[in-house]
């Protein structure tokens, strides 16, 4: 069995009601034991879509745990991400 790596994301209130209502309505139809499988499957076919699209459809190499930033994203990025809303 794998090493389990743990991270957290971090949800709106409306973000993680939709993620929620989204597991509980159709999670135990695509196979998912938990929400936790259900991120985890929906972060994955996202990274396999960067892959197709960045990499020539390669896995990239991968990232040691603590190289990234750690915490939310600022004000600012919030307003970037969000097309200049907040």
């Amino acid at each position: 069995m794998k090493k389990i790596a743990a991270f957290t994301p971090y949800f709106t209130e409306d973000q993680a009601g939709q993620v929620r209502a989204a597991f509980l309505a159709a999670g135990h139809l695509e196979g998912d034991a938990s929400v936790s499988d259900f991120i985890v499957r929906a972060t994955m076919r996202e990274v396999k879509r960067l892959q197709r699209r960045h990499n020539q459809g390669r896995a990239w190499d991968p990232v040691p745990a603590g190289a990234l930033r750690r915490g939310q994203r600022t004000r600012d990025e919030l307003q970037h991400r969000n097309g200049g809303t907040r």
